[in-house]
């Protein structure tokens, strides 16, 4: 099912990523999608592509954290024009032995029924400690 509605596109998108629904999270970015995540982790920095952003910027999420342990909840959207802000939350049990609990919002642009960029933030201290445990959270952030 493709929509052209940006709200849905969004939903459609963050369920997917719930469910792990692998086609239906590479059938909602736009090939030359961008993915800016700012701070100074190791994920921090601008995603290029489609691809890259799957396979290297949300892959890198699987190694660190208990499979089958993920649970992500959409709390809400908001819509105008091509823009969409979702609020969602974010839970898992790490590799690490911790507790990942975070409350995300990202910023949406869909073009031609597509994400075509995304700005996400998050309680970066927290993401650090929770899923990059002795990472130099200290470095200069990538500012692409």
């Amino acid at each position: 099912m493709t929509t052209s509605d940006p709200r849905a596109v969004v939903i459609r998108y963050v369920e997917a990523v719930r469910d792990g629904d692998a086609d239906v999270i590479h059938d909602s970015f736009s090939e030359d999608a961008t993915w800016h995540y700012p701070g100074d982790l190791p994920i921090s920095k601008v995603w290029h592509g489609r691809d890259e952003i799957i396979n290297e910027f949300l892959g890198s999420m699987g190694p660190v954290l208990v499979p089958g342990t993920m649970e992500i909840e959409l709390v809400s959207t908001i819509a105008e024009s091509d823009r969409v802000v979702a609020e969602w939350t974010s839970k898992a049990t790490t590799v690490y032995g911790g507790t990942y609990d975070n409350r995300c919002i990202g910023i949406y642009t869909i073009r031609d029924g597509k994400i075509a960029s995304v700005i996400e933030y998050a309680d970066t201290r927290h993401v650090a400690a929770a899923l990059f445990p002795g990472a130099d959270a200290h470095r200069p952030a990538d500012t692409e």
